[in-house]
């Protein structure tokens, strides 16, 4: 059905349940599907040759743009709050007020470094950002068939969809929901637009009012890519859901958060920096019989 799925880094907990699923949205067809996607670490790659990418943030952190003392306080952020953001053993409950004081904190020390809008573009060609090997095959295909895909981050709205363009796969069915930066009568950045987005609220909460999810009420299949346990709500914003198929990327820390990820995803990619796998899928449903 789909050979992608024999990939060694494929985990799945209820392999008949699955199966079941993605026949179940290849019965509804195209028509009815949407793909709701994470960017950072879930449509970019999480590391190449044993180093780090970066993420929308980190893009814009390690730029020319930023004072070197600017730098060393958004590292001494990342390494404050990262290891809480991941830490298997803390609640959402007790994680959320801290990622709101992460990500205000690092909103406000970019919003103090005169970043030019004009900058953007330059920013994102110098960085080692990657999208990871299949995504023009993901893009073309959903674009081709008229799947609508929605991107929720909690990155840089900025940086993420100049990445897209760069890539160019910004394509009319692309749409994204994310920090974006608010430039003032000199294009340069004065603050962030709110709502803030953070890990721990990608939901209905900060959709309130997006007409977007309303459009789309016919397309009650969902795929959705994510590689956090915050990424699981992103769909709450859908007034119908009839199947939904959740695929996680587990990119750190595979072994201590593996009963997780299984638990809450219906396939886990350990340490994959491929599509593959939704590539194989889509193929599955979309191919006209």
């Amino acid at each position: 059905m789909v050979p992608e799925l024999q990939k060694t880094t494929v985990r799945i907990q209820q392999p008949e349940r699955v199966m079941g699923l993605i026949r179940a949205i290849k019965e509804q067809g195209g028509s009815k599907l949407q793909v709701i996607s994470d960017f950072d670490m879930t449509l970019s790659r999480f590391g190449c040759n044993g180093r780090r990418c970066p993420t929308s943030h980190n893009i814009l952190d390690n730029s020319h743009v930023i004072s070197e003392d600017g730098k060393k306080k958004l590292k001494d952020l990342l390494h404050h709050y990262y290891p809480i953001e991941i830490d298997p053993n803390r609640s959402l409950e007790e994680k959320r007020p801290l990622m709101v004081e992460w990500w205000t904190r690092a909103h406000e020390l970019l919003s103090q470094q005169k970043i030019q809008k004009g900058d953007i573009a330059q920013i994102v060609r110098e960085s080692d950002v990657m999208l990871r090997d299949g995504f023009n095959e993901l893009f073309d295909q959903l674009h081709k068939y008229n799947v609508p895909m929605f991107i929720f981050s909690a990155g840089v709205g900025d940086i993420l969809e100049e990445i897209i363009r760069q890539a160019n796969v910004f394509y009319p069915n692309v749409h994204v929901v994310s920090n974006y930066m608010d430039f003032d009568d000199n294009g340069v950045l004065k603050c962030f637009k709110s709502p803030l987005i953070h890990t721990y609220n990608k939901n209905n909460s900060v959709l309130q009012g997006t007409a977007y999810f309303q459009q789309l009420s016919t397309r009650t299949s969902i795929i959705l890519l994510g590689d956090s346990m915050g990424d699981l709500t992103m769909a709450d914003g859908v007034p119908s859901v009839e199947n939904i198929l959740k695929i996680g990327f587990l990119n750190d820390k595979v072994e201590e958060r593996r009963g997780k990820y299984l638990d809450a995803y219906d396939i886990v990619l350990e340490s994959d920096e491929t599509l593959d796998v939704v590539n194989g899928i889509l193929r599955f449903i979309l191919m006209e019989t």
